[in-house]
């Protein structure tokens, strides 16, 4: 059966006024002005009046079997839940392994990304982890991309981070060779999405890297970007260049005062210092630690990222900060997708997923998801 929604007012995500959509399966069968000619015993009709539609959200980094593990086993963190992802409208994640790729491993992610893809959100991930050399799926970084369909890249692998390994220039360079070639032979994007730490070399070997060779500021996604305010200013710079930027819209109040800059704060201050939309993502860093250290890199505190941080990062950067609306949904919609090579999905187009969320205007509170063309909460 078809399904239509109509009179609603559609973020697609730029604002395209009052439209109709018509879904058929799992996908977008077509986006009109007017009213289609389709029988009602053949449709499932919803009116959205004084609704508004926006694609479904995009997390590029979430720690689908937990994370964690910084201070000892007490620190480990949980599973991620669906029902918790679709409530908060994600309707794509993208997970990794973080700090620990030893008690997780990348056999278990691939189990749970088809877990939670079976339950409605079509869920990716990277191969490797922190740390070179990278860990795999079926021995190589090249197989992995060629022969999972779920893997779209390696990550979270770890910059200016005393957590992470030594990487230099050549290290850098050779795995993202490896991820471009083979994505290229797989039909994909090929993402290297780097965690960036504390160290003061900040994005300075990714800098070098574009600067000194072919590879492109495409391949690249930079993440946490909003750590500290000397990193943000770097981040900014580096995206003013060319670059995308990841921001992370999970923390705490510890990680304020040591300078983190709020998520909406980062990208409302983005947008103002001339990044274009188009290249400044969201990501929630859900379920993965967020450890607090001394000046010696002993763990003094550890929370849970929040898959819910996702969304409330867009709704306080409108409230809060005076972004527009239709801006500031780019950053978990159609700006991952590009970035990530999600081509079907960011944007209500026909032809593309019928991933949507329904949202309430006067407080942008979310009313109803759809992922893979099925009603879901």
């Amino acid at each position: 059966m078809l399904r239509i929604i109509q009179n609603v007012r559609l973020f697609a995500p730029e604002d395209q006024g009052i439209c109709h959509l018509v879904i058929c399966g799992n996908r977008i069968h077509s986006v009109s002005k007017t009213l289609p000619a389709i029988p009602s015993d053949m449709a499932e009709v919803m009116d959205g009046q004084g609704m508004w539609l926006a694609p479904g959200f995009i997390d590029g980094l979430v720690h689908s079997v937990g994370g964690g593990g910084e201070g000892g086993f007490i620190n480990r963190t949980p599973e991620i839940h669906a029902d918790d992802m679709l409530r908060n409208g994600v309707t794509t994640a993208v997970a990794a392994l973080g700090t620990d790729a030893i008690t997780r491993n990348l056999p278990n992610l691939l189990g749970k990304c088809r877990e939670l893809s079976a339950k409605g959100i079509d869920s990716y991930f990277y191969t490797g982890s922190y740390h070179l050399p990278p860990t795999t799926l079926t021995g190589s970084v090249e197989t992995d991309l060629l022969y999972i369909p779920e893997i779209i890249g390696i990550g979270e692998l770890a910059l200016s981070d005393l957590r992470g390994s030594v990487i230099r220039f050549d290290d850098l360079y050779a795995i993202a060779r490896r991820v471009r070639t083979s994505a290229n032979l797989a039909g994909k994007k090929g993402v290297v999405f780097c965690h960036i730490g504390d160290h003061p070399d900040q994005l300075t070997l990714l800098e070098d890297l574009i600067e000194k060779t072919e590879l492109p500021y495409s391949l690249f996604v930079p993440t946490h970007i909003n750590r500290n305010p000397d990193l943000f200013t770097a981040g900014i710079r580096y995206a003013r260049a060319g670059g995308y930027i990841d921001i992370t819209t999970s923390t705490n109040q510890g990680l304020l005062d040591d300078g983190e800059v709020f998520c909406s704060e980062a990208l409302a201050k983005a947008l103002q210092a001339g990044v274009p939309v188009e290249r400044i993502s969201f990501s929630s860093d859900a379920n993965a630690s967020l450890p607090r250290f001394d000046a010696d890199g002993n763990t003094i505190g550890v929370d849970t990222g929040r898959i819910a941080s996702l969304y409330e990062g867009v709704q306080l950067a409108v409230t809060r900060y005076g972004v527009p609306f239709d801006l500031a949904i780019q950053c978990i919609t159609s700006t991952p997708a590009n970035a990530l090579g999600f081509h079907s999905k960011g944007y209500i187009r026909p032809g593309f997923d019928a991933d949507l969320v329904l949202l309430q205007p006067d407080n942008m509170h979310i009313k109803q998801v759809w992922s893979q063309g099925v009603p879901r909460i």
